[in-house]
């Protein structure tokens, strides 16, 4: 039999706080910050105990990679107006220019900091890391505060 598994970050405390710049909006392209949560739902069918994966096994996936993004500012990889040097982060936007702390950074291989994108990120992250046969599809959904948020799927089978 086929079934979900639902998780809500909110409730299960996966969250992050990081800052970001959205350069493709003027408002967003502004240096800002939301303290995310991160949800998933899991479909498959249930194995020979009834169950379809063990809730901590992906509690625990999405708080490690939570945990990585967990007070870093967001830097889009994919955009050509980040400048890596010695010790800081440049990146120009809108005639600004924010520098940053290496250290204080985390690149991520997208063109944005999108929810969309975030969630599409984190997406391939869990799917990179679960290796459990009777998974057939994995949403997740990146809120960037309660009742806002996108969701992202893939099909696994």
């Amino acid at each position: 039999m086929e079934a979900y598994v639902e998780i809500d970050g909110w409730k299960a405390g996966i969250r992050f706080s990081s800052a970001h710049v959205i350069p493709e909006y003027e408002k967003c392209g502004r240096l800002h910050g939301h303290t995310y949560a991160i949800h998933a739902r899991v479909r498959g069918e249930m194995d020979e105990n009834g169950v379809v994966v063990d809730f901590s096994i992906i509690k625990n996936m999405l708080r490690e990679i939570a945990d990585e993004l967990d007070h870093k500012v967001l830097i889009p990889g994919e955009y050509d107006k980040t400048f890596m040097k010695k010790e800081h982060v440049e990146l120009e936007n809108n005639g600004k220019r924010f520098v940053f702390p290496l250290e204080d950074c985390v690149f991520l291989p997208l063109e944005t900091t999108s929810a969309e994108s975030l969630a599409g990120y984190i997406l391939d992250r869990l799917t990179e890391k679960i290796h459990v046969d009777n998974i057939h599809e994995v949403q997740i959904g990146v809120d960037e505060g309660p009742g806002q948020g996108a969701w992202v799927k893939r099909s696994l089978k």
